[in-house]
């Protein structure tokens, strides 16, 4: 579903949009758990550096309460405990302090009970809440459409996560419709020019037709000489070139990031590849495993699809790359695509519960060129950490979405995939993940002489901003320059820069101010 308009004439006949909008969006995240073939499965974590499933059931539930309270729209709590339980630790538990064997999970029946009560909370919420039109995020409407666009988040997000289990932990669900694909013709790559542009990324805080996370608002241009992207995704028969030659392997192709995190956890293929006894690759569906679809886009991490660009760079003699941000967004007005592009003309928000083939659904550009799956199928990584606009500021309902990201280690991902709904699929959505994440993530090659512009918006500014909105601008003193003497001084004493500890972190800049040197850092308050 698209995320619904913020604005309007009719507050009824807006609170009605809202109420099935939730409705839709809860139903659905109650559905993709049936995935998961019984519930001991909700206690498995489908890899090391996530929670068990049983979090994630939770989490999106406590989020609606957690936020509505910090709204002052709710007073009371539903369970104290589950809404601390449940509350974080979604994005990366490798370094985290949990200890797996002290917590007590509830059952699975007590975890439906509560989400059954948070439904009836909402939608009283909705039934019952003052509000004006256009909603914008002051609004107290917008902790709502918050908790449902989050959750649409989790939907997706879940859904790898499902895929990851062993496949005996999964069962088929019926209403979802799978493309299985034939394999089709062999496709020939086709690189397709994009005139050099000026392009504007960021969204206005006045007249804005849809949810946007904070990241989203705010100003960047960028000057862009002309560059080329291929006609279609990085496909698994492609990739598989790759695999064959030994590139994982290679050490050539990887920068050190990527050669440690695939030596590490002994990866030698895309996640969603399975080995078969002859050494063959077999693909992996939500719940089914079938023979290879060559055509099929393939799924990587950032790291995987950085490391193809540099094999198919020295392989044809010529200079791959991933595209930029930037860059995206003119190849999308190129195509002349408006801020929403529905499942008609791409395969997301659940057209298939699968991706289809990379020449399936076509773009036009101007010039009469065709670009496929502009938007939809996967995700396309891209080579942007992701960085705030000018204007930029947090949310005060959600201050920790964005600011954490912002250590140039989280690279956007573009487009959507075919499990991408809501926010997700707009134009101006801005996602990213740790660089060594899976996602419904693929790539396409470009060829392009553009230089990343890094000062998006200071991001030192930003973390001061942080301290100010959590202590106000008079008590945070010469914080700046005293911290970041501080941590100049440990720097400089310190040889091993693998990890570091930082006791007392309050909301973070002195560990934001470590991470620039240290490969990991724990803060702890």
């Amino acid at each position: 579903m698209i995320s619904i308009r913020l604005d309007g004439d009719n507050i009824d006949k807006k609170r009605e949009e809202i109420k099935n909008y939730f409705l839709e969006t809860f139903e659905l995240f109650e559905k993709i758990f049936e995935y998961l073939k019984d519930e001991s499965v909700f206690y498995k974590q489908s890899e090391k550096t996530r929670h068990a499933m049983i979090f994630y059931y939770g989490h999106t539930a406590v989020f609606y309460i957690n936020k509505l309270i910090l709204a002052k729209v709710l007073n009371d709590r539903i369970n104290e405990k589950f809404e601390s339980l449940f509350a974080v630790g979604v994005d990366e538990m490798e370094w985290d302090d949990l200890d797996y064997s002290k917590i007590k999970w509830p059952k699975v029946s007590e975890v439906r009970e509560y989400r059954q009560k948070v439904k009836t909370v909402v939608l009283d919420v909705i039934e019952s809440l003052d509000f004006t039109l256009p909603i914008n995020w002051n609004s107290s409407m917008w902790a709502v459409l918050m908790g449902i666009e989050h959750e649409r988040i989790h939907i997706e997000t879940s859904l790898v996560l499902h895929r990851q289990m062993p496949i005996e932990f999964v069962k088929d669900v019926k209403g979802f419709r799978y493309y299985f694909s034939d394999e089709g013709k062999k496709l020939k790559t086709k690189f397709v020019k994009i005139p050099s542009t000026k392009v504007k990324l960021g969204k206005s805080f006045e007249n804005d037709k849809y949810y946007g996370w904070d990241n989203e608002y705010g100003r960047f241009e960028a000057e862009l000489d002309e560059f080329y992207v291929s006609n279609h995704l990085v496909t698994n028969e492609e990739f598989m070139e790759f695999v064959k030659d030994g590139g994982y392997e290679n050490k050539e192709f990887w920068d050190e990031e990527g050669w440690e995190f695939i030596t590490k956890n002994s990866i030698k293929h895309p996640p969603f590849w399975v080995e078969d006894f002859d050494g063959e690759y077999e693909y992996r569906y939500m719940a089914q495993i079938t023979p290879m679809p060559k055509n099929f886009p393939v799924e990587v991490s950032n790291l995987e699809a950085m490391a193809y660009t540099r094999y198919k760079s020295k392989k044809d003699g010529k200079k791959y790359t991933l595209m930029s941000e930037a860059e995206y967004i003119a190849m999308w007005e190129y195509c002349e695509l408006d801020e929403v592009v529905t499942k008609e003309k791409a395969n997301h928000d659940f057209k298939f519960a699968s991706s289809t083939p990379v020449d399936m659904h076509p773009f036009k550009t101007k010039s009469g060129d065709v670009i496929y799956d502009v938007v939809g199928n996967v995700w396309q990584h891209s080579k942007t950490p992701i960085r705030a606009f000018e204007g930029f500021k947090p949310h005060p309902l959600y201050d920790d979405f964005t600011t954490p990201t912002l250590d140039e280690k989280h690279n956007i991902i573009l487009g959507s995939s075919w499990a991408s709904s809501g926010n997700l699929i707009l134009k101006h959505s801005r996602y990213a993940f740790r660089r060594h994440f899976y996602q419904h993530a693929g790539f396409r090659l470009a060829i392009s002489n553009n230089k990343e512009k890094t000062n998006y918006y200071e991001q030192d500014d930003i973390i001061s901003e942080y301290l100010e909105f959590h202590y106000s601008k008079e008590n945070t003193f010469g914080v700046e320059n005293f911290l970041k003497n501080c941590v100049k001084e440990v720097v400089k004493y310190t040889t091993n820069k693998n990890v570091a500890l930082d006791i007392g972190c309050a909301v973070g800049r002195a560990s934001f101010e470590l991470a620039k040197d240290f490969e990991k850092v724990v803060g702890i308050d």
